[in-house]
This record gives structure tokens, sequence and C-alpha cells, in this order.
């Protein structure tokens, strides 16, 4: 019998329930003011980025921003703005919090998720740029057809790449597996993972890439290879500033290429 998750889709259809109208009562509830956010915004679902930059004074609240579930930030570095919210864990959340910052001014999202090594191409922690992402969640099912994969942007995440190896960041191009049970990952799993050649595990970037599909946006995603599940002694091990700093020369990066190409999203 097929699966609720894939009974019933129509995904040419319009939600009755949008996140403009979301946001519009949530203002009116809370008497916010509407503020455009900086054009490009950071999910980062560890939140080290976010407690790194307020820890050193960095970023500010946006107390304009109108999401029931999260704090935004403001912070500026290497000359542009960015939005950062932090915290946002896992496919269903990430998207959510994706469809309300596009829908308050965001042009271009960057995620940068912590994520588990399967192919060990080098000890941790390094970079994967992600290209394509394993559709083990839920939430890329309402966005897009069954399929195997969620397709990034490859044109950018390729010059991602380049401009991350050009300045010295150890990065890869490469598949990630999404999953919405990151206790679920058994032993077989892994293996077919690995068998697949699939570079890492992640909880958020098969979604991110269908709604990016889906919805007309330019989203890309990284994984921060920093751990081996918990199946080795001293794992999960950021580097400095449990990785704040080398994130944020990512984002920095990421950034300037998606300013300099001027890319459109896929239509």
């Amino acid at each position: 019998m097929m699966p609720p998750i894939l009974r019933n889709k129509r995904h040419e259809a319009q939600s009755a329930f949008t996140p403009e109208n979301l946001l519009r009562e949530a203002r009116r509830q809370k008497n916010l003011a509407v503020m455009p956010l900086p054009d490009v915004c950071i999910l980062d679902p560890d939140g080290d980025v976010v407690r790194h930059l307020r820890e050193r004074g960095r970023a500010i609240r946006n107390p304009n921003w109108a999401c029931y579930h999260t704090d935004l930030h403001v912070f500026r570095h290497d000359e542009a703005d960015f939005g950062i919210v932090g915290c946002a864990v896992g496919a269903p959340f990430a998207v959510l919090v994706a469809e309300e910052l596009f829908a308050s001014g965001c042009r271009f999202l960057i995620s940068v998720t912590s994520a588990g090594q399967i192919l060990p191409v080098e000890p941790p922690p390094y970079f994967i740029v992600i290209d394509r992402a394993l559709r083990d969640e839920g939430t890329s099912y309402h966005y897009l057809p069954a399929a195997e994969y969620s397709t990034g942007n490859t044109a950018l995440a390729n010059a991602a790449s380049a401009a991350l190896s050009e300045s010295g960041i150890s990065a890869r191009v490469g598949a990630t597996w999404t999953t919405d049970a990151p206790f679920r990952e058994t032993e077989d799993a892994i293996a077919a993972a690995a068998k697949a050649g699939l570079l890492a595990v992640e909880m958020e970037a098969a979604a991110l890439y269908a709604f990016a599909e889906a919805r007309g946006r330019s989203v890309l995603c990284f994984a921060h290879v920093t751990n081996q599940m918990g199946r080795v002694e001293g794992d999960f091990e950021k580097g400095a500033a449990d990785g704040a700093e080398d994130s944020l020369r990512v984002i920095s990066l990421a950034a300037r290429v998606w300013r300099a190409i001027g890319q459109a999203p896929a239509p």
C-alpha cells in the first residue's frame, strides 16, 4: 500500500497556508514592523556560529523577525551583511524557516550543518559542498514527486568548491544522505550509503534542495563533517571556536560566489 506521505500530492498546486500569511498574523499579534532581511541568510543548525558571534558582540537580534519559533540575528562580515538563524535542526524545521526567510526578503540561503562521515576521504573536520542529497526524510516529498535524490544548483556548488579550494579550505563536492532519524543510522544503512558513494549523513539538505527547486529559490548546503557518529573516542571535535571561524570563511566565500556569478535559481 502506498504510504500516506505519497498520497494525494499535487505538487503544482498552491498551498492554502503560506509563509506570507503566517508572518502577517505574527506581526499583527506581536506589533512588529515589516523589515527586509539581508539578501544572504544562513541556517546554523548546531548554533555554533550564532553563539560565537554573540559572545563577541558581533550579532544583533532582529526584533522584527516574526517567526514564532526562532530568533534571527544580523551581523556584518567581510564587508557584507548576513542574517542567521541558529538551531533549526532537521528537514521540517529547516524548510519552515527557509520559507519564512525568503518571504521576508532573503535571496540566497546558505546552510552549514554538522555531518557524520560515511566515506573516510580524510580525517574530520572538513567541508562538503553538497551537490545532491538522498531523500531519506519526509519534507522533500511535499515539494517534489518521489525520486531518490534532491539536486542542488550544480554550477553554484562547483563554483563554491573552487573558491574554497583556492582559499585553502579543505572541501569536496559530493552527495550526502539526509535522514530524519539520526539514532536509526544502523550499520546496514551506513554500509548502503557508503556503497552508493555518499560522503556523509546530515538532516536538512534533501529537503532544502527540494524546496529550492519547487519554489525557485537559491540555496546552497554545506556539510561540516565533524564526527564518525560517535563510534570513536574523542569524536565531534569541530576545531577552533567549535568550527565557527571556519564556517564563517565558507559562508563568506559562498556569498561572494553567488554575487559574482549572478546565479539564478533553476527554473
